[in-house]
């Protein structure tokens, strides 16, 4: 038989290197394994010795012996079972808690197309269910299956010592078995894949139509919605029934096969007793080896599942591992202390092969100055920003940051520079504090009051119950747009970055909130490097320059007045119109 026909060798080799750091576990548990298959088998043998040499000779004494050692036996074979199941647990527990850890620290490295690409449900799974599945390799897995084979193999070799005539009677059902086993085996790994890939579906679409709720409610998608996910539900719970169906067939199935064994056991050993072939204390022993030699059998099939269904799960999650998506980060210069100067020369960029976003795109930014970029939507303005922080990589040209190449930047050290402030807000469960800090214990809840007394936060924030330390709930759902909007404000500048970035900071805030931050942006961009991206052209008029984006080509760069004197030109003509609408609306 090929082996790896059923499984992946490969795979199984670098699932088992995960428990290489702790070897020492892994070794005792695999000695444990060989050791239980004969401590196991003593007990039914020396209950046949029992019978045959003391009780049928009337020896009490050797009687209350034999009982000792059994009883010894038991205690030994408790110890070393409890100590096996214990040790395995402990090393796929160990093993999955690192591997979690290997996983989220590769996924907060990953570029965000991995996340433009991957719906969050499925990331979720891979995290959760499929390495919780790994951990069956180990607790119920490969160490288990050999336990259980070489049990098997020594109560085979008991039982033909004993009586290979009894042994060979008692096997005429084995080849039944074997035959049942394979197509168990075979039907509940088809329907623990098509488990597995429920799973993800389901996660997927919980995670979006959660996340997505108030969508969901706006537009009266409730029963649609609903209807979709029964749909699902009952996919998931067919795939379920399936494999619990096939375990209602295969236990009873077994447990036939196992009392017909025990029929031909007694027919045949009972006329073995008669005829002075067999002895009393071979009879007695024989259903105790038979036992042990279906059980291995009638869950050697379902751990080889288990065995498989881990190996499906990992070769999963060392997808996610194995991913090119990761930023390259390879730069060795620590931006400490940036003047801000920012200049782009001839950055080509695209999302999708051969659609370019960014089209040969030159423009700089001076220490000091801020830049405005406005243009319609998906001009590529957030893009710039996107590229800027090396959340993609550009496919030609070159950014740099005074003077060197974003790429020879430790890219840690290069974000701890740059602050973003965006349109949409995201905020964590956990106090007004820690969405500030993010749990950053370098900063002082001094620098965070004087942040948001700065930005015009302060108020409003001791006005919550328990003020910094009120609890947000999940995403920021009990604060208004204005308020979650001056928190990630203050969180930006608490950090007192070189280079300030405003994505739209202040389209979904109310005019009175927008002019406190329009006071705090105008005394803080003073100070720093500003990139400003807003649809309201009044918020930018005194901008140093402004960039006026068309379809990811520079159209207009200069001043406001500049811009203003281009006639027929494209910012001339946004700011025409929105003051037009001003007027109206007025």
């Amino acid at each position: 038989m090929n082996i790896n026909k059923y499984i992946d060798l490969t795979l199984l080799k670098r699932v088992l290197k995960l428990g290489l750091p702790y070897r020492g576990i892994f070794a005792l548990a695999g000695i444990l394994s060989v050791l239980l298959a004969p401590v196991v088998i003593l007990r039914p043998y020396l209950i046949q010795r029992t019978v045959d040499e003391y009780i049928m000779a009337f020896d009490a004494k050797g009687l209350v012996m034999m009982m000792a050692i059994l009883f010894g036996v038991l205690v030994l074979e408790s110890v070393m079972r409890y100590v096996f199941i214990y040790s395995t647990s402990w090393l796929g527990q160990s093993v999955i808690r690192d591997l979690r850890v290997r996983v989220f620290r590769h996924i907060t490295n990953l570029r965000l197309t991995y996340f433009d690409r991957t719906p969050i449900g499925t990331s979720t799974t891979r995290t959760i269910n499929d390495i919780e599945t790994i951990n069956t390799v180990f607790s119920q897995g490969m160490i288990s299956i050999i336990a259980d084979v070489l049990t098997l193999f020594a109560v085979l070799f008991i039982m033909l010592w004993t009586s290979w005539k009894l042994t060979l009677i008692c096997l005429i059902t084995f080849p039944v078995l074997i035959w049942g086993t394979y197509i168990f085996k075979e039907k509940v790994k088809a329907a623990y894949e098509i488990v597995r890939n429920q799973i993800a579906v389901m996660n997927a679409f919980l995670q979006e139509r959660i996340s997505g709720m108030r969508i969901v409610q706006i537009f009266n998608a409730e029963e649609k919605e609903l209807k979709n996910f029964k749909k699902i539900n009952d996919e998931y719970t067919k795939a379920n029934l399936n494999s619990i169906l096939y375990y209602a067939i295969f236990f009873p199935f077994v447990e036939i096969l196992s009392a017909a064994s025990l029929g031909l056991l007694v027919w045949w050993g009972a006329k073995g007793v008669i005829n002075g072939e067999v002895t009393l204390g071979v009879l007695i022993a024989f259903p105790l080896y038979l036992g042990m030699l279906f059980r291995p059998v009638r869950m050697l099939a379902d751990k080889f599942n288990t065995l498989q269904m881990g190996l499906v799960a990992a070769d999963r999650v060392f997808g996610i591992l194995d991913t090119d998506f990761k930023i390259t980060d390879e730069g060795i210069k620590k931006a400490t202390a940036l003047k801000g100067e920012i200049i782009f020369k001839n950055v080509d960029f695209e999302y999708l092969d051969d659609e370019p976003i960014i089209k040969n795109l030159s423009f700089d930014v001076q220490p000091g100055e801020t830049l405005a970029i406005v243009g319609s939507t998906g001009s590529g303005k957030t893009t710039i920003i996107n590229i800027l922080n090396r959340f993609y990589e550009i496919k030609g040209g070159t950014i740099l940051i005074d003077g060197t190449p974003i790429q020879d930047y430790d890219l840690e050290s290069l974000r701890s520079r740059i602050a973003m402030v965006l349109q949409d807000v995201f905020l964590f469960s956990g106090s007004v504090m820690e969405n500030i800090t993010l749990r950053d214990t370098r900063i002082t809840r001094e620098e965070v009051v004087e942040a948001a007394k700065l930005i015009g936060a302060h108020d409003f924030i001791e006005r919550l119950p328990n003020g910094y330390d009120y609890e947000v709930m999940e995403r920021g759902a009990t604060l208004s747009m204005g308020q979650r909007q001056l928190i990630s404000f203050v969180r930006a500048l608490v950090f007192d970055p070189d280079i300030l970035i405003l994505d739209e900071a202040t389209s979904s805030i109310d005019p009175e909130t927008e002019a406190v931050i329009q006071y705090a942006i105008e005394k803080l961009i003073t100070k720093r490097t500003s990139i400003i991206i807003a649809h309201r052209l009044s918020t930018i008029r005194h901008a140093d320059n402004i960039l006026v984006l068309n379809k990811g080509e520079l159209q207009e760069f200069g001043s406001h007045d500049e811009l203003l004197q281009i006639e027929d030109g494209h910012y001339r003509e946004l700011h025409d119109m929105q003051f037009m609408q001003m007027a109206e609306l007025g």
